[in-house]
């Protein structure tokens, strides 16, 4: 009986962590702005696919730390400061420019969990005007990313490509999982160059997920860890 109780409990737990573990940082902004028009960003921690959010005084460990930076079209970096909402964390930018602004996130949270380490990152591109200037994917200094050159311009039934990057160079034939507002999900591989094609179906926002494991271990704030996990998010919002 008691053997049962334990196997139960380990079954519990490890539901539990795959949870977490599927909870994701991401950014969701306009994809178009006007100039000397203020913009909110905001930040958001959950499951995207159940449309489960996480209150942001639920949000665990030191995640409400995170640092995000807007690139404008001519690479200058400016650091946004959020504010606690209830399901989301609010900043504001004004461009001052035409072309396309950069949105980065990361955090790497403080506690190990499972041996793990955990490494978020999240970006989105906003275009001013027309023009498309700093339209780049190099520009994101995140170890793991994703970008569309059209994520402006996305519209459903019509193919759209990404590209996805690990180091900063291309990420070749890897998985990068898409959900679709409406629970719908799908894996999907990128080429030998990076891409990852697929057709929108429906129209509002889509969540590109790029996963990536490190199975270098190492040592995090006093605590060993067996492996880093590495996830990048990407809106894509479908007209």
């Amino acid at each position: 009986m008691r053997t049962k109780f334990i196997c139960l409990l380990i079954m519990l737990m490890a539901a539990g962590s795959q949870q977490l573990f599927a909870h994701a940082l991401w950014i969701e902004t306009n994809p178009t702005g006007k100039k000397e028009k203020a913009q909110e960003v905001k930040i958001y921690f959950g499951e995207f696919a159940d449309k489960d959010i996480s209150l942001t005084e639920k949000w665990f460990s030191d995640l409400k730390d995170f640092s995000l930076v807007v690139i404008t079209p001519g690479k200058q970096r400016i650091k946004l400061t959020a504010t606690a909402k209830t399901e989301y964390y609010s900043a504001m930018f004004t461009p001052t420019e035409d072309g396309v602004y950069t949105l980065v996130m990361h955090h790497i949270v403080k506690e190990v969990y499972h041996n793990m380490k955990l490494d978020y990152n999240s970006s989105a591109t906003v275009v001013v005007g027309n023009q498309f200037e700093g339209n780049d994917a190099f520009v994101n200094p995140n170890i793991v990313s994703l970008f569309s050159v059209s994520a402006f311009s996305v519209k459903e039934n019509r193919e759209m490509k990404m590209l996805a990057l690990l180091g900063n160079k291309i990420a070749a034939e890897q998985e990068v999982k898409v959900f679709a507002p409406n629970g719908w999900a799908k894996e999907l591989y990128s080429s030998e160059k990076g891409e990852v094609i697929f057709t929108p179906l429906w129209p509002g926002k889509y969540m590109a997920e790029f996963a990536y494991t490190d199975k270098s271990p190492g040592e995090h704030n006093g605590k060993k860890y067996d492996e880093v996990w590495k996830v990048a998010t990407y809106i894509i919002t479908v007209k």
